[in-house]
């Protein structure tokens, strides 16, 4: 039953993925591509083009690879697992078609409203009708929030407080400037004012599997303050989340998805992450993603204690209902180190020092960083994740703050309040 895997992306996520995988006694050879430095020591590392689906098709057959887990959502757009699944060999990421709950706000918002799923009111406008928007935006209550339709590799969205920050916004997007093709339609949304939550499942298209939830932190500055980044932090579990709120989240958000999904004729094979807002014990769907979050995923996989080779060995022969998912009831807390400037314009191959060694409660995943005559450098905004296991929150937030301090880059910087917001409502 020994697989051969190849996970494709090269980040945070990715290395959070593999590293359970190549724990799993089901895997018998993994690849990665592009991978990172930190996925050097448990697998091989593939330099291709992963957007390319006929090339990750070559090296699939090249390699023998019987399965595909996919990190990144551009691939999928590109129609990766469409191409993987014609030359059957089993993926787990959904196909071109079911990527568009996340390729297209357009898209997921129709989808929702079709299904009556839970979600902020929206109207769309695009470059042929930027007039009425502008318009709209005058009538408009603030503070509300500006989507890009595309992907926008987690920047396209702006909540804005005043007509003229908002009339701004909508003409950067659409002619452009602000995130390029991603804001050709833009999506002009009510704000709805309640506490985040990440939910995620993986379904093999008949069954699912809740994976463990997690808060994100998606704001550079501490407070949640500044612009939106790829995710500065996360924690796991959330313990605002009650038993009735998770029942509620299934049969209101969850199950109509899937329930959608199948009356589309989508056949999803795959992950998905609800980007939820609670809002008096009520939840909102602001955003499907047709893939892990990040920095979600490194809290969430961290947690998990069952075979992650035997889960998706399930998905791919579509009997996801006998596997047992098994999760420590420790906390996990991750925090990222950035490049300073980052999300704007920041400095890249800055020598990265790591500790010589790291307790076993401690992992480090790589996020931006290569190797350049044989030092390890920065080579992204999002640079490294320190991910701590604790016995309470507290005790996660402590130890991954302490281990972080112990990373050394010239211009590092990171949030100094991942998790402090659950900590005060916890203790409350």
């Amino acid at each position: 039953m020994e697989k051969n895997f190849l996970v494709i992306g090269g980040g945070g996520r990715e290395h959070a993925i593999a590293d359970k995988l190549s724990r799993s006694k089901y895997c018998k050879k993994l690849w990665i591509a592009p991978g990172n430095p930190g996925t050097l020591g448990f697998a091989q590392n593939l330099s291709i083009n992963i957007t390319h689906p006929d090339e990750v098709v070559v090296t699939c057959l090249e390699h023998d690879i019987d399965i595909v887990v996919v990190g990144p959502e551009a691939p999928l757009m590109e129609g990766v697992a469409d191409e993987l699944k014609r030359n059957g060999i089993a993926v787990i990421g959904p196909t071109r078609d079911g990527a568009l709950l996340e390729g297209s706000k357009v898209f997921a918002k129709t989808f929702m409203q079709k299904y009556r799923i839970p979600t902020a009111s929206y109207h769309f406008f695009d470059r042929t009708t930027i007039q009425e928007a502008k318009a709209y935006l005058k009538e408009a209550k603030y503070p509300l929030v500006l989507k890009a339709s595309g992907l926008a590799a987690g920047k396209g969205v702006v909540t804005c407080e005043s007509y003229h920050f908002a009339k701004s916004i909508l003409e950067q997007m659409l002619n452009g400037t602000l995130v390029g093709e991603a804001g050709e339609t833009v999506v002009i949304e009510e704000f709805l004012n309640g506490w985040e939550l990440s939910m995620f499942i993986l379904t093999d298209g008949q069954n699912y599997l809740l994976l463990p939830e997690a808060k994100d932190y998606k704001r550079i500055g501490e407070g949640n303050t500044g612009p939106n980044t790829g995710g500065m932090g996360s924690v796991s579990p959330v313990l605002l989340l009650t038993p009735e709120l998770k029942q509620t989240i299934i049969q209101k958000v969850i199950e109509p998805t899937l329930s959608g999904l199948k009356k589309e004729k989508i056949d999803y094979q795959g992950f998905i992450f609800f980007g939820l807002m609670i809002v008096q014990n009520e939840p909102y769907v602001l955003e499907y993603n047709v893939r892990m979050g990040d920095p979600e995923t490194q809290s969430v996989f961290t947690r998990i204690t069952s075979d992650v080779g035997e889960m998706f060995i399930s998905v791919a022969e579509k009997r996801l209902n006998q596997y047992i998912l098994s999760v420590t009831s420790q906390t996990a807390v991750t925090v990222v180190s950035v490049s300073e400037g980052y999300p704007g314009s920041y400095e890249k191959e800055k020598a990265i020092y790591l500790p010589k060694s790291t307790p076993k409660d401690i992992f480090i995943y790589h996020a931006g960083t290569k190797i350049k005559e044989n030092q390890l450098i920065s080579n992204g905004g999002r640079v490294l994740n320190v991910t701590a296991l604790g016995d309470n929150l507290a005790d996660a937030i402590h130890k991954a703050y302490k281990f972080n301090e112990n990373i050394v880059f010239s211009n590092k910087y990171y949030r100094k309040d991942i998790g402090q917001d659950l900590l005060v409502l916890e203790n409350l």
